[in-house]
């Protein structure tokens, strides 16, 4: 495939994208953000009132019961007042269904006499004592009552004033207390509900003007740009301030312009990749014809020709290279490698006698490795691999011998196993990498170590390394020269594999 088709890749991204912007488009009020917030909010204000609810009606109860204790109390000082008279029996009826109660007893200096009685009941359920109350005994008598309470006989006694050796003590029935806590009960819930209603829709309306319409307001510029990226009026215009959003809001502006500038780089580089297949096509086809006819000049008897017929020659090969390098990078993937057990040393055999190294150029080529060394790789890819950095070696050492004739020039490949990774080590003792090319190692057109050079064999080779599971690396050397390193696992074995392969040896 060429490399124009990666035009065509972006289509189907866009696509894609606004494929993935119509799933996420939120449906309704209360399918978004803003009506879960409003119900969260609603929620949460309401189990705040609960928790003050609960105490407030037990304070409630208390207070109720005090007053009928302040209103017995009262009575009682007047009645008491008449003794020795006893207080008629239709006046204590009265004065029993003005405090509500079935009888009043009032304890002083230690004796409790019966001031005034109804018709007294065989028993009483709940006895209360209001002079020392705790919360939480108020809490579960509060809850007691409202649950349990409507027909049961109770007895309520406290002190007079400040006064902790008179007190009065009085019978009653709880309906009329459960009723009283069943309004007041009533009344708070309503409240409540109105309180959380108009606090919910304030901090409802606060919160969407501070968060909700900001992040809306991203995702609808993810959305709209997701569906058009090459629109520049589709990137967000952010807003000012200091807050997450705001800085969320710029750094997206700033995504968006970057990748809008990515995205019409790689449609131009597309077109360019296209026009440059061709070219290179074309030009290798012409390039192959020019370096048959170039052959054939070394066997011109002319001096001059001579003299300049391998620079000629040299110079066609390079651009036959380049133009390879070049349609080889240009295609979509590498194919996925076919592993087997390969023997590494017959491989490199095959890459010495490819690069035919003139014994007259001084440079030495040593195989440093055990010949019955196996490795599990794809061979026409490690092939490719090992070829690349012995050619690019080999091209920095003539380029270095030019420079210093005397220099000792050696290409080393070595290899070995540890457990289930093989190592293998290009080494030479060339002038060693620029500092410009070590900041773009690996990386198409950037990467070169020498001038006219493309990059395109270190970016390949890492490219088949890692589809292998394994790494290739630019090793840091006292001396002068370059060494990568390439380490490379065998395939793990499954469980039935494994059974399989023993049963056969056994």
């Amino acid at each position: 495939m060429d490399i124009g088709q990666d035009k065509d890749a972006v289509k189907d991204g866009k696509v894609e994208k606004g494929r993935l912007s119509l799933l996420c488009r939120p449906t309704g009020i209360f399918g978004g953000l803003s009506g879960k917030l409003l119900i969260l909010t609603v929620v949460f204000i309401s189990l705040a009132e609960v928790l003050i609810f609960v105490p407030s009606v037990a304070n409630m109860r208390l207070r109720w019961l005090q007053d009928r204790l302040n209103t017995a109390a009262a009575a009682a000082i007047v009645i008491d007042g008449l003794q020795p008279a006893e207080l008629p029996r239709a006046l204590q009826k009265e004065t029993l269904m003005a405090t509500g109660t079935r009888a009043i007893v009032l304890r002083k200096d230690g004796t409790s006499r019966l001031l005034a009685t109804a018709e007294m009941p065989a028993a009483v359920d709940e006895k209360y004592d209001l002079s020392d109350v705790s919360q939480l005994t108020a809490i579960k008598d509060a809850l007691d009552t409202l649950l349990f309470g409507g027909n049961r006989i109770i007895r309520v006694f406290g002190p007079v004033g400040g006064d902790a050796n008179t007190g009065i003590e009085v019978v009653l029935k709880d309906t009329r207390l459960r009723n009283a806590m069943l309004a007041y009960s009533t009344s708070v819930f309503f409240v409540s509900i109105l309180i959380s209603l108009f606090t919910a829709t304030l901090i409802f309306f606060a919160i969407n003007r501070m968060m909700i319409r900001p992040i809306r307001r991203l995702t609808d510029s993810m959305q709209a740009y997701s569906d058009d990226p090459e629109d520049p009026g589709h990137i967000l215009v952010p807003e000012k301030g200091r807050d997450e959003l705001a800085v969320a809001g710029r750094h997206l502006a700033a995504m968006q312009s970057q990748l809008q500038k990515t995205l019409k780089q790689q449609k131009n580089l597309a077109a360019l990749g296209l026009a440059v297949s061709k070219i290179n096509h074309d030009m290798r086809n012409i390039l192959s014809a020019a370096q048959l006819m170039s052959d054939r000049l070394v066997d011109v008897d002319d001096p001059m020709v001579k003299r300049f017929a391998p620079k000629l020659l040299r110079t066609i090969d390079r651009a036959v290279g380049y133009t390879t390098e070049v349609l080889s990078f240009g295609q979509t993937s590498e194919s996925a490698p076919r592993r087997r057990k390969i023997r590494i040393f017959e491989l490199i055999e095959e890459v010495r006698d490819i690069l035919a190294i003139d014994p007259e150029s001084g440079i030495e080529f040593i195989v440093q490795l055990s010949p019955d060394l196996e490795v599990d790789a794809d061979s026409e890819q490690l092939f490719r691999v090992i070829h690349n950095l012995c050619r690019n070696a080999y091209q920095a050492l003539i380029a270095f011998g030019e420079a210093e004739p005397d220099s000792v020039r050696r290409i080393t490949v070595s290899a070995h196993r540890i457990g289930s990774v093989v190592s293998i080590t290009v080494d030479d003792t060339g002038p060693g990498m620029p500092q410009k090319a070590r900041e773009n190692l690996f990386t198409a057109f950037r990467g070169s170590a020498r001038s006219g050079g493309t990059g395109l064999g270190l970016a390949i080779a890492r490219e088949l390394v890692l589809a292998h599971g394994g790494t290739i690396a630019l090793v840091e050397k006292p001396a002068a020269g370059t060494q990568f390193r390439i380490e490379i696992p065998d395939r793990p074995v499954s469980l039935d594999d494994y059974r399989s392969r023993s049963l056969q040896e056994n």
